[in-house]
C-alpha cells in the first residue's frame, strides 16, 4: 500500500511551503547562532520535523527514503573527496611538505603585507588548479600557520584564505561549480568566466584594498620574534626541503591533464607517503596507517606549533561528512515535497524588471544554500526556475550564469550547516560565523551582480541577430 501511495504527490500550498522554510531558518539559525550549537543537531531536528510533517500530509516512507536516497546520491563524490583531503593533510604535514611551504612563505612574504599576499597567492593558485576545498586544505593550512604566528587575527586569516580560493575557484575553466553554473544556464564556459569579470573584478579589487588595509600586524617587532622562534622549530623537526614542492608541481600537472580530484588526491597522497619513507625508512606501517586516519600529531614542545600541525586524518572529516550527509538528506526532502519549488515559482512570477529578476536569482541562490546547504543544488535549483523568464525578458544565458555564481556557489562558504561553510571550518579551525565577516569576496560579488541588474553594465542581452545555439548542457 505504501509503494501505491509514493505515486501519488499531496498538493503544497506556498503559504504552506513558505512557512515550513521559515520555521527551518528559525531552527537551524537560533540553534547556531544563539546557542553556539554544532549544525548537526538543528539540522537533525530540522529532519524529524519534516519527516512528521510529511506524514501528517500524507506523504509515504517510501518517498522520504526516495527523497534522502536521492539527496545523498548528489554528494557522494565530495563526500568521498573529504575523506581523502583528511589524509591529504596529515600526510603532507607527516611529510614536511606544509612545514616546509610555512618556511618559505615566511622568507618571501613582508608582514606588513602578509593578509593581502594571502588572497592574492590563493587567488593566483586557486585559478590555476580550480579547486578551492583543494587550496584550503593544503596551501591554506601552510598560510594560516604563518598568519596566526604573527599574531593576526585567525578569522581575518581564513577570510582571506577563503576568498582567495573563491576567486580561483570561480575564474577557473578547470572549476566543477563553473563549468556546472555555465552548463544549466546553457552558455559557453569561456564567454562565461570572461562575462563573470562585470561582478568578480570589483569585488577582488575592493576585497584585496580591504585587506590591505585591516590586515596589519598590530606589533610588528613581536612577530618578527615569533617568526624566527616558529622557524627553529620546524627546522629542527620537521625535514625542510625545496623537494616538498614536489606535490604542489603534482597538483598543477594533474590540473593541466585535467585528472579528476579524485585521482589527483591519491597521487598525492602517494608521493607524500614515500616521502614520509624516504625522510624515515624505519616508519612503521601502523604508525603511517594511523596517521592517515587520525591525523598527525605535533610533538615539537612548541604550544602554538603544535596546535597549528596536530591536525588532518580521515577521523577529522567525519563530523563535516555527517553534516554534508544530514543536509542532503534534508535537500533531497525538500525537493521530493515540493518545498522549494513551491516558494519560489511566484516569486518568479510576478518579476517585471531586470533588476527585480536579477536580485531575485540572487537570493533564490541564497535561500537554496541556507535551507539545503549544498553548493551544487543552490546552483541547479535557481538556474532551473529562473533560466525561462531570464530568456522571456531578453536576458542572455550568461547573465543567468553568472547570477548563478554570484549568488549560489560562492555563498555556500558562509553558511555554517553548508558543505563549503563546514568543510573549510573544519580545515582551517574556525568557524564560520568568525570568517564570514571577512569573505569580503564572497559578499561582495552577489552585491556587484545586483548593481549590475539595475544599471545594466554589463548585464548580456539576447543577440536577435546570432545564430541559435543547442542547449544540450541541460
Amino acid at each position: 500500500m505504501d509503494i501505491e501511495k509514493s505515486n501519488k504527490q499531496p498538493h503544497v500550498s506556498f503559504g504552506e511551503a513558505l512557512t515550513i522554510l521559515l520555521i527551518m531558518l528559525v531552527i537551524m539559525g537560533v540553534g547556531v547562532i544563539k546557542f553556539g550549537l554544532m549544525p548537526q543537531t538543528p539540522v537533525m531536528v530540522v529532519i524529524a520535523l519534516i519527516i512528521l510533517w510529511s506524514r501528517i500530509r500524507g506523504f509515504s516512507w517510501t518517498q522520504m527514503h526516495e527523497g534522502i536516497t536521492e539527496g545523498i546520491t548528489n554528494g557522494i563524490i565530495p563526500i568521498f573527496i573529504f575523506i581523502l583531503i583528511g589524509a591529504l593533510i596529515s600526510s603532507w604535514i607527516a611529510a614536511g611538505i606544509i612545514p616546509s611551504m610555512m618556511v618559505l612563505g615566511f622568507h618571501m612574504i613582508s608582514a606588513r603585507w602578509f593578509v593581502p599576499s594571502v588572497f592574492l597567492v590563493c587567488a593566483i593558485i586557486g585559478t590555476s588548479i580550480g579547486s578551492a576545498f583543494t587550496i584550503i586544505s593544503t596551501i591554506g593550512i601552510a598560510l594560516f600557520g604563518m598568519g596566526t604566528t604573527m599574531g593576526i587575527n585567525p578569522a581575518l586569516v581564513a577570510g582571506a584564505i577563503i576568498s582567495g580560493a573563491i576567486f580561483g575557484d570561480k575564474t577557473s575553466p578547470l572549476s566543477d561549480s563553473t563549468n556546472l553554473a555555465s552548463a544549466i544556464a546553457g552558455s559557453d564556459l569561456f564567454e562565461h568566466i570572461k562575462n563573470l569579470m562585470w561582478s568578480t573584478i570589483p569585488s577582488f579589487l575592493i576585497s584585496l584594498i580591504l585587506y590591505a588595509v585591516i590586515g596589519t600586524p598590530k606589533n610588528s617587532g613581536a612577530s618578527l620574534g615569533k617568526i624566527d622562534q616558529t622557524l627553529s622549530v620546524l627546522a629542527a623537526h620537521f625535514t625542510i626541503s625545496w623537494w616538498a614542492a614536489l606535490p604542489i608541481v603534482l597538483m598543477f600537472v594533474c590540473a593541466f591533464l585535467k585528472i579528476p580530484a579524485i585521482a589527483t588526491l591519491f597521487l598525492n597522497i602517494v608521493v607524500a607517503v614515500a616521502m614520509i619513507f624516504i625522510e624515515n625508512p624505519n616508519t612503521q606501517l601502523k604508525a603511517l596507517a594511523s596517521i592517515l586516519e587520525n591525523g598527525f600529531v605535533s610533538k615539537t614542545g612548541n604550544a602554538s606549533v603544535d596546535a597549528l600541525l596536530s591536525r588532518g586524518g580521515i577521523s577529522s572529516m567525519m563530523g563535516t561528512v555527517s553534516l554534508i550527509i544530514l543536509t542532503l538528506s534534508l535537500g533531497g526532502l525538500l525537493m521530493k515535497f515540493g518545498l522549494i519549488q513551491t516558494a519560489m515559482q511566484p516569486l518568479v512570477d510576478r518579476l517585471h524588471s531586470n533588476g527585480a529578476l536579477v536580485t531575485a536569482g540572487i537570493l533564490g541562490g541564497i535561500g537554496v544554500n541556507i535551507f539545503v546547504g549544498e553548493q551544487y543544488l543552490s546552483a541547479i535549483l535557481p538556474g532551473k526556475a529562473f533560466k525561462k523568464a531570464f530568456n522571456d525578458h531578453g536576458l542572455d544565458n550568461l547573465a543567468l550564469s553568472r547570477v548563478l555564481e554570484d549568488g549560489g556557489t560562492v555563498i555556500n562558504y558562509l553558511i555554517p550547516w553548508g558543505v563549503a561553510g563546514a568543510f573549510a571550518a573544519n580545515a582551517l579551525g574556525v568557524p564560520v560565523l568568525d570568517f564570514l565577516p571577512f569573505c569580503f569576496f564572497s559578499l561582495l560579488s552577489p552585491i556587484f551582480s545586483i548593481i549590475s541588474g539595475f544599471t545594466g553594465i554589463g548585464l548580456k542581452k539576447i543577440d536577435k541577430n546570432a545564430p541559435a545555439v543547442a542547449e544540450t548542457a541541460n
